[in-house]
């Protein structure tokens, strides 16, 4: 305990792993009782398919609110602002009145959690750039593991009472406390370094050309994306696809294709989950010896070619070994492109994070209306495209330089166990 006093490394690491934590369970608390939401106003499937649309249509429109929001404020006080707005959504989602109340609240939680998203990936950027050690994958880890306990918690909860406002009430004070827990080891340092280096020539251009630098910088703020940063937001997007629809897919496709019985069906989302939270253990580690640019090309590789080859052979065991094929590979793909999109700046950092809330909520119906006008299997192989297609997009990004520290992070193991995120 001492050690985390002294540390300041592992007291902004672990204030910023609260915040993935919450983002994790506040979408597993709400998604948890889906259900409950559907038959408390009276909902059909499509509706409820709409429901879940309305938080992509809301991160998706609120690209150019967040960007004037982290310049605004910052990422530290945009984090805070935005986990405290989604704990108070899920008190006014449980007693959304009717139908399109609800469509407007989930539009509102997908723009904060566009915002969250952004802000909590510059910070764990930061964090990387500021002690020049890898801390990304770790911290995603921590959004699984908050998902995680959110489904124990609503399972618990509905032994004991089926009203959704107290399991949100609930939900809303333990999200409260994660925030609280969070604010003070948050990093107040809010430009990434490409913001810095710019400012920086520019303030060396004398006092004659302040105003016509500053009339440029304006100006950039609104310039069209760099190539490289559309590329980084296509390899997000498919990413995000790719996980987001194994997640949602991954049982039916056992129990309707590869004809499992229904107790192995949920396994797909269990393995599927439990190597991805595996990898992103080991993935700082990963990320020190071989480089971003080889995890990611690699990775998602894998994850494409396991899939495809996994659906050619049909059958229970071998769906099972290309999900964990998806879950190895695609695990790392995220936390390394936030971190080359942070370091392009918060601009760049905003629009790719947005790409990727976008690509997570609205690639799994886009599966979905493949699957009913093709079969599930070829919705499927759209999931092991979108892989390769991630590996692809890899081959045109600049991607961050690993730092070169006397003691790289070895990921979980021996030398890592005073890592309170390693556990």
């Amino acid at each position: 305990m001492s050690r985390l006093h002294d540390d300041p490394f592992l007291r902004a690491q672990l204030a910023i792993a609260a915040l993935f934590s919450s983002l994790g369970f506040q979408y597993a608390t709400w998604a948890s009782r889906l259900p409950a939401i559907k038959s408390h106003l009276d909902l059909s499937a499509a509706e409820v398919g709409l429901l879940l649309m309305a938080t992509g249509v809301g991160a998706a429109a609120s690209f150019p609110l967040v960007a004037y929001l982290m310049r605004r404020l910052g990422s530290r006080r945009l984090s805070l602002v935005s986990a405290v707005g989604l704990a108070l959504l899920l008190l006014v989602l449980a007693e959304a009145p009717n139908y399109p109340v609800a469509l407007l609240i989930m539009a509102v939680d997908g723009a904060l959690v566009a915002c969250l998203n952004v802000a909590m990936n510059a910070q764990g950027a930061a964090l990387e750039v500021k002690y020049e050690r890898n801390a990304m994958s770790k911290l995603h880890a921590t959004f699984s593991g908050g998902s995680l306990c959110a489904a124990l918690l609503a399972s618990g909860l509905n032994t004991v009472t089926s009203t959704v406002l107290v399991h949100f009430a609930v939900a809303a004070v333990l999200l409260l406390l994660l925030t609280a827990y969070a604010r003070p080891g948050l990093l107040a340092q809010e430009q990434p370094a490409a913001e810095e280096k710019t400012e920086a020539a520019s303030e060396t251009s004398g006092a004659a050309g302040t105003s016509g630098a500053s009339e440029k910088k304006s100006r950039a703020r609104w310039t069209l994306p760099a190539a490289m940063t559309l590329w980084m937001g296509a390899a997000m997007a498919f990413g995000t696809v790719t996980e987001g629809a194994m997640n949602d897919w991954s049982a039916i496709y056992l129990r309707d294709v590869a004809k499992a019985s229904a107790q192995l069906a949920p396994l797909g989302i269990a393995v599927v989950s439990g190597m991805m939270v595996l990898a992103r253990l080991f993935a700082d580690g990963w990320r020190s010896r071989w480089g971003d640019a080889r995890i990611v090309r690699t990775g998602s590789a894998l994850a494409g070619v396991g899939l495809a080859l996994a659906l050619l052979a049909g059958g229970v065991v071998p769906a099972l070994i290309g999900f964990a094929c998806v879950g190895l590979g695609i695990a790392a793909v995220t936390p390394c492109v936030y971190v080359a999109a942070a370091a392009q700046g918060s601009d760049a950092l905003t629009l790719v994070a947005t790409m990727g809330t976008v690509g997570l909520l609205g690639g799994p119906p886009v599966i979905g209306f493949i699957a009913n006008g093709s079969g599930l299997v070829w919705g499927m192989a759209a999931v092991a495209a979108s892989a390769v297609i991630v590996s692809l997009c890899s081959t045109q990004i600049r991607w961050t330089p690993q730092p070169k520290s006397a003691d790289p992070d070895p990921g979980p193991g021996p030398d890592s166990l005073d890592d309170p995120l390693a556990a």
